[in-house]
């Protein structure tokens, strides 16, 4: 087995879900779920796919991409500040609105052959036997992935606008009291993550799976949901779960020629094994495991931000 080109097809293959973990983990910290994440991918894949195509370029399927996943998170944020509608049942109502715009408006382009983002290799550092090929022989949108870990974990953990925006999901009173605009810093995180949701709905079509079809992104949005709870809402602990999934993935795929009875159960095996790692981690044994071990707490326990989902109303 050729373990770069093995490990080269896993980075690819997580960069969507890296876009989509980390727009929804910024989201949350701020206190605000964007359960609409499935509708979303789906819609911006379309968008991202048809946009390209008639533009002739990838990088404007990109933004056409990101705008819309923006639009939808606007919408949630709003009608949860604004308009004090619950998160979740707003959420859900434009997941399946976006689903059903997805497979109307593109149905006539299901097949046809449109742009993709360019392969980009980094001169001599693509050349360094295995890291090269595994980590520098990509294009821009696996680069820009590496860049969204890079950027949200020093975001959250190295800068004091990170901190306010932690600080809006954990105690919004306390960051009010401080001078902080909770509710408007809401509205611009959701949407900033909403952009980042967009970005990989459109890495799926222009880059991972080429074109459009309904079932591009099927399912990855729930995953993506779980991957950001797997991962504590912690940037590098959900990296970590985007590129455990894809590995997953690219395990089943080249199993099936091995196990050939299985080549239907394969696919779909990464699908039920991340949502039983997520089980296993929110059980009572594993709080159990970390009373007992403290410093491993952070990785048998998740607790989700203490205000996400709730409302913030100035008294």
């Amino acid at each position: 087995m050729d373990w770069s080109a093995t490990l080269n097809s896993v980075v690819a293959a997580a960069a969507p879900l890296v876009y989509a973990a980390m727009g929804e983990t910024v989201s949350e910290k701020a206190g605000v779920i964007n359960l609409s994440m499935e509708g979303s991918l789906r819609l911006s894949a379309m968008t991202g796919f048809v946009t390209a195509f008639f533009a002739g370029h990838a990088l404007v399927g990109f933004a056409a991409a990101a705008t819309v996943g923006a639009l939808i998170a606007a919408v949630v944020a709003l009608g949860s500040v604004k308009l004090k509608v619950n998160q979740i049942a707003i959420g859900f109502v434009l997941f399946l609105l976006g689903v059903e715009l997805a497979s109307f408006l593109g149905d006539p382009h299901v097949g046809v052959r449109g742009e993709r983002a360019p392969p980009l290799p980094i001169p001599w550092l693509s050349e360094i036997p295995f890291v090269g090929k595994v980590l520098f022989d990509h294009n821009l949108v696996v680069y820009g992935s590496f860049l969204a870990i890079a950027a949200t974990w020093w975001f959250f953990n190295r800068s004091r606008a990170g901190l306010s925006l932690q600080g809006i999901g954990e105690r919004p009173e306390a960051a009010f009291s401080r001078g902080v605009d909770v509710n408007r810093l809401r509205v611009v995180y959701a949407v900033i993550g909403g952009a980042l949701i967009g970005i990989a709905g459109a890495s799926f079509s222009l880059d991972v799976k080429l074109g459009w079809r309904e079932t591009l992104t099927l399912n990855l949005g729930w995953i993506a949901l779980a991957i950001v709870i797997f991962g504590g809402w912690r940037p590098l602990r959900v990296a970590f779960g985007c590129y455990l999934f894809a590995a997953l993935q690219v395990a089943a795929f080249q199993l099936q020629d091995v196990f050939a009875g299985l080549a239907q159960v394969l696919p779909i095996a990464p699908f039920p094994l991340m949502i039983a790692a997520l089980a296993v981690i929110q059980s009572d044994r594993s709080r159990r495991l970390a009373q007992r071990w403290p410093r491993a707490s952070g990785w048998l326990v998740v607790e989700p931000p203490a205000a996400i989902g709730a409302p913030f109303e100035r008294e």
